[in-house]
């Protein structure tokens, strides 16, 4: 009992003792300990903003853009693979997480002052917040599509001549990126009027047939043709 009654006395002795007094050991072992705590709930608050259930947790983002990701590809599919929210839109390394969550600290922004808290807010201001993320995704080289999608692991085999094609001319070598082809590829499109699609075939590509032609480029070409009879008539 009186081994535990000087443990304490050493402890709170210790404790009580003016910190200038203190050895150059004890506080740098206190700083560890402490940087370790803070690094911990630091990281794992940032884990917890890089979820899909935080990112629905507003119902902007869960009555819009969530709904329409569950109709596609990316969320259900014959491999059982689902892309979330984070997936697409954070970069998977440190650095560039920690740049983008500081980028999207102006949702919060958004959120408090509503700027698209309506469904016909959200749709007047998509086209807006579409060209932004597109424009955010072209600086970056498309780095989340990357996350998941490796030019490496690419089987051009398997893919239609006319996607080998092009992504064999573009995508490799870097004259284009993901994005520049595959917008709207986990969300609705915003009106395009105005805005040049990125599966547009590149004019090198085009040809009096296409490498896999389809019905659709049949009947394309047959009224390209009937177009051209209607204005010689005139």
């Amino acid at each position: 009992m009186d081994r535990v009654k000087r443990l304490w006395a050493w402890v709170w002795k210790v404790l009580s003792t003016p910190a200038a007094t203190l050895s150059l050991a004890f506080l740098t072992l206190g700083g560890f300990v402490g940087g370790v705590i803070f690094w911990g709930a630091f990281n794992t608050a940032l884990e917890l903003t890089n979820t899909e259930a935080f990112c629905v947790s507003c119902h902007e983002m869960e009555t819009n853009v969530y709904e329409e990701l569950t109709r596609t590809v990316h969320f259900s599919n014959r491999s059982g693979v689902r892309a979330s929210c984070p997936d697409c839109h954070v970069p998977h390394e440190w650095t560039d997480k920690i740049a983008r969550k500081m980028q999207a600290s102006k949702e919060v922004w958004g959120k408090i002052f509503g700027t698209i808290n309506t469904r016909q807010k959200f749709l007047d201001e998509r086209l807006r917040l579409a060209q932004h993320e597109w424009a955010r995704l072209k600086a970056n080289d498309s780095l989340e599509c990357r996350n998941c999608h490796s030019s490496v692991a690419m089987d051009l085999s398997k893919q239609t001549e006319r996607a080998a094609n092009i992504h064999q001319r573009y995508l490799f070598s870097g004259r284009a990126t993901c994005i520049d082809c595959h917008k709207g590829i986990a969300h609705e499109l915003p009106n395009m009027q105005g805005v040049e699609p990125g599966w547009q075939m590149p004019d090198e590509l085009e040809g009096e047939v296409l490498p896999s032609a389809s019905a659709l480029d049949e009947l394309r070409k047959a009224m390209d043709q009937a177009h051209v009879g209607l204005a010689s008539m005139k």
